[in-house]
């Protein structure tokens, strides 16, 4: 299958989770991405485990592949200006999230590389933007998720404050940066001038909060955590069943009513603290007893089936084991085998014609494409 930037050279100056992810998406779509790391350990998210997967942190692997890694020191000047050509004589796009004023230092900042090469696409992924008090300060996702707001209205009022188990700060970074980069390439097919491209993950912070503010902004009532319920629909949370937990959506009101009506509570929707969504959010403490009531007589798959006969929006709470193995997984072909057959990693959420991108290389050992940039290296050339 042909991919959409075969053509299209990256140089990723990344480490950790956010630039990687970019790079990880471009590497999918096609593109040739060289990941340039520190030849004393690599990418610190190699040494992120146990447990480690083919000589390297599972976490590592799992958005490293199909890229190249080059091993470099950027304080050794011929290593530092091997790079800089190779940006300006080969590259289209550069993605970089290092520690704020390093590119500076080492003159590989958007400004000096773009005046060689004006067509250089330039993706700066930084911890908090590129103004205001905190623009120098690093980052980690938990930090954003803290300071952004998100840990604010995750878990339950009055607990211990609770990130979201998926590192979203990061990774929602990685995917806006790497919408930016397709952006910015669209522009450049149609003016020939590449651009500089800049996100972070307190600005994705934001944008993930971008409901429960316009929620504020309309009421004046600061959000708190509400669980697995959403503010503004009920009955909308997780329920406990005699052996698990179901999630229930009725989100409408004749979502409401279907579902009252397959519980064995058909009056519940003329009721009138329950007879509409307005009325149902304001009488939530209500709604939410006399639902979890009626769940936990019956075991989980008994209202997984009895909800979608009704067709009533429902879910179980798996676990990722039951995630894995479930027919529906299997169907879309997520989880996929690498080219040597050892391992799997899971795949690009986009498919061409009906078609995944490929599982095409292994994430890469530390250095093992050095010759890329410093022909006649003596790196490694097996793969992770």
């Amino acid at each position: 299958m042909a991919l959409p930037l075969e053509n299209i050279t990256v140089v990723e100056l990344g480490h950790s989770v956010a630039a990687p992810i970019a790079g990880l998406a471009l590497a999918e779509l096609g593109a040739t991405v060289i990941k340039v790391e520190n030849p004393h350990g690599g990418d610190d998210a190699r040494n992120w485990g146990p447990p480690f997967l083919h000589g390297a942190a599972g976490m590592f692997q799992a958005i490293n592949r199909n890229k190249y890694s080059v091993a470099l020191d950027l304080k050794d000047g011929e290593q530092r200006e091997a790079l800089r050509r190779f940006i300006v004589e080969k590259a289209d796009v550069v993605v970089q999230n290092m520690r704020p004023g390093l590119v500076e230092r080492y003159g590989l900042e958007a400004a000096t590389l773009r005046k060689d090469k004006p067509q250089l696409i330039y993706c700066n992924l930084s911890a908090f933007g590129a103004a205001g008090p905190l623009k120098d300060t690093p980052g980690y996702d938990p930090l954003l998720q803290a300071f952004g707001g998100l840990m604010s209205v995750t878990g339950h009022e009055g607990a211990e404050p609770v990130r979201t188990g998926p590192s979203i700060i990061d990774q929602g970074a990685g995917m806006w940066a790497t919408i930016g980069v397709l952006s910015a390439l669209i522009r450049r097919n149609q003016t020939g001038e590449g651009c500089e491209v800049s996100t972070s993950l307190f600005e994705t912070a934001l944008s993930w909060m971008c409901m429960a503010t316009a929620m504020y902004l309309a009421s004046g009532n600061v959000p708190k955590r509400a669980g697995s319920e959403n503010g503004g629909m009920a009955p909308y949370k997780a329920y406990e069943a005699t052996d698990g937990w179901v999630v229930i959506a009725a989100a409408n009101d004749n979502l409401f009513r279907r579902f009252a009506q397959a519980v064995g509570h058909p009056e519940w929707a003329d009721d009138p603290d329950m007879s509409s969504n307005s009325n149902r959010v304001r009488n939530r403490v209500k709604v939410n007893a006399l639902v979890a009531d009626v769940i936990r007589t019956r075991p989980r798959q008994y209202w997984i089936d009895a909800l979608a006969a009704a067709s009533v929006p429902c879910a179980p709470l798996q676990s990722l084991d039951e995630v894995l193995n479930h027919p529906q997984t299997k169907a879309v072909e997520m989880l996929q085998q690498s080219a040597d057959g050892k391992f799997q990693l899971m795949g690009l959420p986009l498919q061409f014609d009906g078609k995944r991108p490929a599982f095409r290389k292994n994430p890469p050992a530390l250095a093992e494409d050095n010759d890329l940039l410093l022909p006649g290296s003596t790196a490694s050339r097996t793969t992770a």
